[in-house]
């Protein structure tokens, strides 16, 4: 009962502020393009510098671990190629680049730092897991998706150009960039900036999941149902059962076993819909899945977790 307890203590509040903004907007506080601002806000503005502070106030040495950071990136890539190789048994080639993002793309950094955040008080190591997997993400992202293109497009010089640009300028790893690098430099945080960072810092969990929630659409998770479904099961329940044990004997635990969790077995990132969407997809399996990843997340994050604290991992 107190491993359970435990369990729900960290998933349940990330999922009812989620609750909070689909009520929200069923009421008419939060319409579309509030809840689409809010998303673009927290993901420009207040996680960045949650990012930063969560790093620039530690000691360097002690973040950094290059065996979990070549984990979180070797495991992604696998991913990766699994969902690839999936995506062949779809007869509908147009949905094969939608499947195979949506499938292995995690909303990493927002519910990442916000599980972490409720169990033991900071973002851990999430920041070290988004440097090993988010740049990947967003690259092969784009490959899948022009590679898979119902028009064939060729991926050429500007769309690496632009592919690169879009990593390097990321707000979240200029965030941490920055965090690192004031760690690095051992550079004083005055009471003054340590108040302002941490008051900006501070919105960014509950305003992101309140966006979250408000931009869930019921009717669109039971579009295209069939890929959805085992988009959702492999992004949800086996990628976790295929590396958990893996990070296990490796020896990863508490912070480090959960934001490797995360980043395996969180729903799907709502950016898999806008990055489609823009890439000339009509986005409808990419939305199925994110609805459903998100619905379903509730349940089997906390049975995870619950596995994993019944066996004193985290």
């Amino acid at each position: 009962m107190d491993n359970l307890i435990f369990s729900l203590n960290a998933t349940v509040p990330v999922f009812l502020l989620m609750i909070l903004g689909l009520v929200f907007k069923k009421i008419g506080w939060i319409d579309d393009a509030f809840a689409s601002k809010m998303n673009q806000f927290v993901y420009m503005g207040p996680l960045p510098v949650l990012l930063f502070e969560d790093l620039a106030t530690v000691d360097f040495t002690q973040v950094w671990d290059i065996s979990f950071l070549l984990f979180c990136f070797g495991s992604t890539f696998v991913c990766i190629l699994i969902s690839a190789a999936a995506s062949g048994l779809l007869r509908d080639r147009g949905q094969r680049g939608e499947f195979i993002q949506a499938s292995y793309r995690s909303s990493a950094a927002l519910l990442g730092i916000a599980f972490i955040q409720n169990i033991y008080g900071n973002a851990g190591l999430a920041p070290l897991m988004i440097i090993g997997c988010v740049p990947l993400y967003n690259i092969m992202a784009v490959v899948i998706l022009t590679f898979f293109h119902p028009e064939q497009k060729k991926i050429g010089k500007e769309m690496w150009a632009a592919t690169l640009k879009g990593v390097v300028t990321n707000p979240t790893v200029l965030g941490i960039a920055a965090g690192f690098c004031w760690s690095a430099l051992k550079l004083p945080m005055p009471s003054i900036l340590e108040k302002t960072v941490s008051d900006i810092g501070a919105v960014a969990t509950p305003l992101g999941l309140m966006a979250l929630g408000a931009s869930f659409d019921l009717k669109k998770a039971f579009e295209k149902i069939r890929p959805a479904i085992a988009a959702s099961g492999m992004k949800l329940i086996l990628f976790a059962a295929m590396f958990l044990p893996v990070a296990v004997w490796m020896g990863f635990r508490r912070e480090e076993l959960v934001a490797i969790l995360v980043m395996l077995s969180s729903a799907t990132t709502v950016s898999c819909y806008v990055m489609a969407r823009n890439m000339g997809y009509d986005g409808v399996l990419t939305s199925s899945v994110v609805m459903l990843t998100t619905m379903l997340s509730a349940f089997t994050m906390t049975g995870w977790l619950y596995i994993l604290r019944s066996m004193g991992m985290v």
